[in-house]
């Protein structure tokens, strides 16, 4: 069988839409009949070399689509069921799933280490030889097979770009504020880099009660994005000292909790900077391998008992996190609709690629 699918085939070249093979599924995995598919920075991180991967690899990690056809020993899901796609398959069963950690599930880390699903084998082929698939998903692609724990049902009635987008931007953003960050009511948010997860992020601390929540950007498209999600001060940083800024707007305290969601290394050391004694500075962008955080250990965190957390896939539980923003959605209280800033086919990725860089967009989203 074969089919399209949108290839990295080395550093910093652009997607080829390239047709590839594809195998059966194995014991525990689905094969999925793409619906849609998000476009995310980190699939440009993958391309740029911000994440490390093996070329030529199939991008692609924000999706959702219907059931086609289960391995062996899968009971879960089933031919025709409608399923969100986890690009951290979380097994349930290993040391941190066990713990309530999954989005560190230890089976998932083999499978975006290697390229392959969770034994390290390869699915999709190009021409006869072994082709990669991202993160154990290859969402850019019309067809594909994951393995069942990255498979999460999902009702029929949900869009499918909708839910590709909680694949990753929701549960990472949201996730951020609702699990990885301890929001009280009536708390001060900054968040630094109002993307589609910033604006995730923004949207997550207002479901959380925060009081006040100051989006930081350079681009002015995403601040007034950002004060649709929930945002009730911009700060434009391309204009003003956004350390300043925060710090004037607090009494000269600082945030309670702020989260950088871009991976530099300037505004990860603005957003440990303008978090106050006491609060916590969430780290949600992916930087490349040699930013750093550098702080004096007295003066930056003993004296300050400054908290300074990593945040990955929003440490959420994707077997129930799902089915709750789902519900939010439906009640209203989650965006999701909003952050669709256009459709598009398979052979337009690239061109989203290009959007994504100037900043001006929230999501491109692939329909299949």
């Amino acid at each position: 069988m074969t089919h399209k699918a949108a290839v990295a085939t080395g550093l910093d070249q652009p997607l080829e839409i390239l047709d590839i093979g594809i195998d059966e599924p194995h014991a525990g995995e689905v094969r999925i009949k793409m619906g849609a598919s998000g476009v995310c920075h980190s699939d440009l991180s993958v391309q740029n070399g911000t994440l490390m991967s093996a070329f030529p690899v199939v991008l692609g990690h924000e999706g959702a689509g219907v059931v086609e056809k289960v391995g062996e020993g899968v009971t879960h899901v089933k031919p025709g069921d409608h399923v969100v796609v986890s690009w951290v398959p979380q097994c349930g069963e290993c040391y941190f799933c066990t713990r309530n950690q999954g989005e560190l599930c230890e089976r998932a880390n083999t499978a975006m280490a290697t390229g392959g699903l969770l034994d390290g084998t390869y699915r999709f082929d190009l021409d006869g030889a072994p082709l990669a698939q991202m993160a154990a998903s290859g969402t850019f692609s019309q067809y594909s097979i994951i393995p069942a724990s990255g498979a999460v049902k999902i009702p029929d009635d949900v869009p499918m770009p909708v839910a590709a987008l909680i694949g990753c931007g929701v549960l990472t953003g949201v996730g951020a504020a609702l699990n990885t960050a301890d929001i009280a009511k009536g708390d001060t948010v900054a968040v630094v880099g109002c993307g589609g997860v910033g604006l995730n992020v923004i949207q997550g601390a207002r479901i959380a009660g925060a009081d006040r929540i100051i989006a930081i950007d350079q681009n002015e498209t995403k601040l007034a994005m950002a004060k649709q999600f929930g945002a009730t001060d911009t700060v434009n940083a391309s204009q003003v000292n956004a350390v300043s800024q925060v710090m004037e707007m607090t009494e000269q305290r600082g945030a309670d909790v702020a989260f950088e969601v871009i991976g530099l290394q300037q505004t990860i050391d603005d957003v440990i900077t303008m978090t106050r004694r006491g609060g916590q500075a969430i780290l949600v962008g992916v930087p490349r391998m040699d930013v750093m955080v550098q702080l004096p250990a007295f003066m930056g965190l003993v004296l300050q008992e400054k908290t300074v957390k990593g945040c990955w896939y929003g440490s959420s539980n994707v077997h129930t996190d799902v089915t709750k923003l789902i519900d939010l959605y439906k009640k209203g209280e989650l965006k999701l609709d909003e952050l669709i800033s256009r459709e598009i086919s398979l052979d337009e990725v690239n061109e989203a690629f290009d959007a994504m860089k100037t900043g001006e967009i929230a999501r491109s989203v692939i329909v299949y």
